[in-house]
């Protein structure tokens, strides 16, 4: 058996539990794939990107629906090992990648003020989007996975005074029928990163920043901190992130002060008597 087969075995077989079953549950429980659908799979050089395309190949192989999948990978301007590192890893893996340039670090490396990160997202998000279309795509796949999820619920409480979370499929507002779907949203971290221990594999370790000498303190991203929080609150109670996950998908309305959708505003005291 080659390093491609055993890497693939062990999506399937030891990390079923773990990876395989909460991949297929999220597809089917969210509905990311529907007959035909032409799937842009975004590959960051991540270990959550690389991970994704390979269960895509996996669901392709044994699922039932029909789909045709593109691997998309965009190089913002990285040096030339990490560049490297990433054709290696996708020739290793099986992976045939579709490799197209921009400029985004030059033009994130010339501002002097404002959140360099989230340019660079917005920028990458553009490019992918544009990429996808081009190559008659009508979905794009983040590899976003259950800990991005329950972070965000955290950050949304906490520093934007809101009740939200990252969805497992949204309609993109800017390219029409392009869809963006989340087919990670239910596999751990953790169990990602026993995968990657397990396969020997080596990845980028960053998907939203510079991945060479970058001069953003780590220590201090809002993101940490809520990881951090969370293994702290797991020490007392081992069911905290499912309960977080679950708050967003449980949220019962005569209990709260006030939400919006859309243009509309409700109020308790509307109804209050």
């Amino acid at each position: 058996m080659n390093e491609k087969e055993q890497i693939e075995k062990s999506i399937i077989k030891k990390y079923r539990k773990e990876i395989w079953r909460p991949f297929v549950k999220a597809i089917n429980e969210y509905e990311l794939i529907k007959e035909n659908d032409k799937i842009a799979v975004c590959i960051s050089g991540g270990k959550d990107s690389f991970l994704m395309a390979k269960c895509f190949q996996e669901l392709k192989k044994h699922g039932k629906i029909k789909f045709d999948l593109k691997f998309i990978v965009m190089n913002p301007g990285y040096n030339e090992k990490n560049g490297n590192l990433i054709t290696t890893n996708a020739e290793k893996m099986g992976i045939p990648i579709h490799v197209f340039k921009t400029e985004i670090f030059d033009v994130v490396a010339g501002l002097t003020e404002g959140n360099p990160c989230y340019l660079c997202a917005r920028m990458r998000r553009g490019h992918l989007y544009n990429t996808a279309k081009e190559l008659g795509c009508n979905k794009i796949a983040l590899g976003h996975h259950f800990d991005d999820v329950i972070e965000t619920i955290l950050l949304s409480m906490f520093y934007s005074g809101e009740i939200k979370t990252m969805m497992p499929k949204l309609h993109s507002d800017n390219y029409e029928n392009m869809e963006l779907i989340r087919p990670m949203y239910l596999v751990k971290e953790r169990d990602i990163k026993s995968w990657v221990k397990y396969n020997n594999l080596e990845f980028l370790n960053c998907a939203c920043r510079f991945t060479e000498s970058c001069n953003i303190d780590e220590s201090a991203s809002k993101r940490l901190a809520m990881k951090r929080l969370i293994e702290k609150l797991r020490e007392d109670n081992p069911y905290i992130e499912k309960n977080i996950f679950k708050s967003v998908a449980n949220i019962n309305l005569s209990q709260i002060i006030g939400y919006h959708k859309e243009d509309y505003e409700y109020n308790f005291l509307d109804d209050y008597e």
